[in-house]
């Protein structure tokens, strides 16, 4: 075949802020994957995207044909999270791999719903943590797991930012809110460090004055871990912006930051602090949803199952529902015992350059998030 090698075809369902400002610029730096098509209801993003990308566009209303058209191998879903099931389940029915960003639904029983639709189908489906492909992220984890800071104790992270209520972030209630936005990279990052799974959660949320959210927009959340292991995170989007995360052991403690962000500048960083004193570890930037889109996309050609799949996202869907009753009703709720069956591995880390990410000025049809 002289050398050649298939690249799997995406197609974009959505095409706002996080397609148009990192997903189809980022896929560029892969070796195995390309853009092939937008699903988009914006006629302006349908004419100037895919003039931009040299792809073919299609209406929600032509999703069924594209599915069937040939045309595609896989899709990358980044709709609003309640429309994630719509869009996830026909095309796994189809055969077509499935790409969901997170978080994976807007309940467990939708979770659920994509999980046996994959399971069924047979099609790859990975939920789209670029953080489980970033090397720093992958390192801490490698790191946390392996025992190398002790007997972890505890978890503190803030993940907060001003969001613009004008967004489709800012009226989408519960699910489009903070918790499951922001929410969803803390205690991603708590039960990977640990390796175990909650199985109680209390939250307690705010409502800012002034701001026209109707959802609580600052939220904190409580967790316990089996073995006395405790994890806190507040969430907002009603701050500035703000990111970090500290994890505690008994032989070591780490400060991360920036601990969640993706850019052409923003390299993860932690600081390791042992009775011998401090050590920083600094990460370059990369290429963080090329790195997930290469990493899926080998998974796809070499039929191996990828680690962040469906079962990783309904473990975090589990506890956003808990904090979500927990919100509700003012009370502790506990979870049932669990235990993640995969982990992150050391050989998920990638390194590919950073793509050039459009502004917020340069994108097309969107309301920007940030306000």
């Amino acid at each position: 075949m002289f050398g050649f090698k298939k690249k799997i075809r995406y197609a974009v369902v959505a095409g706002g802020q996080i397609s148009q400002q990192a997903f189809m610029p980022g896929i560029a730096r892969t070796s195995n994957s390309e853009l092939a098509a937008l699903v988009t209801g914006d006629p302006v993003k349908a004419d100037k995207l895919a003039k931009l990308y040299g792809i073919k566009a299609w209406s929600y209303e032509q999703y069924d044909a594209l599915l069937a058209s040939g045309e595609i191998d896989a899709v990358y879903v980044a709709t609003p999270n309640f429309l994630h099931l719509k869009y996830t389940v026909p095309a796994l029915e189809a055969g077509i791999h499935v790409l969901l960003e997170k978080p994976m639904a807007s309940s467990v029983a939708e979770a659920e719903q994509i999980l046996a639709a994959q399971q069924k189908s047979g099609a790859k489906l990975m939920i789209a943590y670029r953080l489980h492909h970033e090397p720093g992220t992958v390192e801490m984890i490698t790191r946390a797991r392996a025992g190398e800071f002790g007997d972890l104790r505890a978890f503190v992270s803030t993940f907060a930012q001003n969001v613009a209520e004008a967004n489709s972030r800012g009226h989408n209630g519960y699910w489009g809110g903070p918790v499951p936005d922001m929410g969803t990279y803390p205690l991603n990052a708590a039960r990977n460090l640990f390796g175990l799974e909650p199985i109680s959660v209390h939250a307690v949320g705010t409502k800012t004055p002034g701001r026209g959210f109707n959802f609580h927009d600052t939220v904190a959340v409580t967790l316990r871990f089996p073995g006395d292991r405790l994890a806190q995170f507040t969430v907002s989007y009603a701050t500035a912006p703000a990111e970090f995360f500290d994890l505690a052991g008994t032989e070591a403690s780490i400060h991360a930051s920036p601990a969640f962000m993706f850019g052409p500048t923003t390299g993860i960083e932690y600081v390791e602090k042992t009775k011998n004193g401090e050590k920083t570890h600094s990460f370059d930037p990369v290429e963080q949803f090329g790195n997930e889109t290469q990493y899926f996309s080998d998974c796809i050609l070499n039929d191996r199952h990828p680690e962040a799949d469906g079962e990783e996202g309904l473990f975090d869907m589990r506890v956003l529902e808990a904090v979500e009753r927990s919100l509700d009703s003012g009370e502790t709720v506990t979870l049932e015992p669990a235990q993640r069956s995969r982990s992150v591995q050391p050989d998920q880390a990638l390194k590919l350059k950073p793509a050039k990410e459009p502004s917020e000025d340069e994108m097309i049809s969107i309301i920007p998030q940030s306000a």
